[in-house]
């Protein structure tokens, strides 16, 4: 397993993620994530993984095409993610790392990100009948919008869907809706994503929560917004 040798920087409302390459070192990232790098670091973007990998990416709410960094010499190159948020560093050594749609920045040689099809819980969890699954040996790199808290499960928890960013794959999830609504409000959460659908998790493992969620805060934006008034 090849280390990245890495820091984070900015967090936690505009993280970034600065990499140092040495010769022959390669980096692999979502396509608009480079905000800088040195002029001795080449970038080729294709398919990676083969078609079947590429599919599972995209339907996992990321790129087709992912970017590829390669050092001809030692050099340094940062990434800024699209949300206004937080960025995490993960050392994978052979398990499997499930992410959210839209978290996964970059990764290392030796990991591999796909999609992983998660059926009827997929849809009911409101982030899409496929998760992302990070894979192999290597470091990867997730962000969200908001600040990213890591928690330590032990036996059970709830975390409202909205807010999960990732979770390791020796947890159990399943996604309920919140005990204690009322008939109606459980069919409308089930049907309409509204507040009450949670993923309960089990057995032992970490799971990734974001501070904020998009859609509440669009809703908050939303009666500011500027209205074009007739002039009649």
């Amino acid at each position: 397993m090849s280390a990245l040798d890495h820091d984070i920087t900015h967090r936690p409302d505009y993280a970034m993620l600065r990499v140092r390459l040495q010769k022959g070192q390669q980096v692999f990232a979502e396509p608009s994530a480079m905000a800088t790098m040195e002029p001795d670091i080449e970038l080729k973007a294709g398919l990676r993984g083969g078609l079947k990998a590429s599919l599972g990416r995209a339907f996992g709410g990321e790129s087709f095409i992912v970017n590829t960094f390669t050092a001809r010499n030692a050099g340094e190159i940062t990434f800024a993610p699209g949300p206004a948020g937080d960025l995490v560093h993960y050392t994978l050594r052979g398990q499997r790392l499930f992410l959210q749609r839209g978290a996964f920045v970059a990764n290392s040689a030796g990991v591999n990100v796909t999609g992983s099809w998660q059926g009827a819980k997929g849809f009911f969890s409101g982030e899409g009948l496929v998760l992302l699954q990070a894979s192999g040996e290597g470091d990867v790199f997730f962000s969200s919008y908001g600040a990213i808290l890591e928690l330590d499960v032990r036996d059970a928890y709830i975390v409202d869907t909205g807010y999960v960013v990732a979770f390791e794959d020796t947890l159990q999830y399943q996604v309920t809706v919140l005990p204690g609504l009322r008939v109606g409000s459980k069919i409308k959460s089930f049907f309409f994503g509204g507040e009450g659908l949670v993923c309960r998790f089990s057995g032992q493992g970490k799971v990734w929560i974001q501070t904020r969620t998009i859609n509440p805060f669009l809703s908050w934006v939303y009666p500011f917004r500027p209205v074009k008034r007739n002039s009649s």
